[in-house]
């Protein structure tokens, strides 16, 4: 299996390299593993949604 950095997958989602380190330590993003203080993702691995959107809803 190959996997990305933090970067690597930001560029790819387009969206910051902390939004993604967010949705690791929320545990979003299925067979992300933690090296250290190295985030590794699936290379397949799709964007989870964005809860903070409400879509006009209150």
């Amino acid at each position: 299996m190959e996997y990305l950095t933090v970067k690597e997958m930001a560029e790819c989602w387009n969206i910051s390299g902390r939004m993604v380190t967010i949705y690791c330590k929320e545990g979003r993003i299925p067979g992300a593993i933690k090296k250290g203080n190295l985030w590794l993702l699936p290379k397949n691995t799709k964007k989870p949604d964005d809860n903070r959107k409400n879509n006009g809803k209150k």
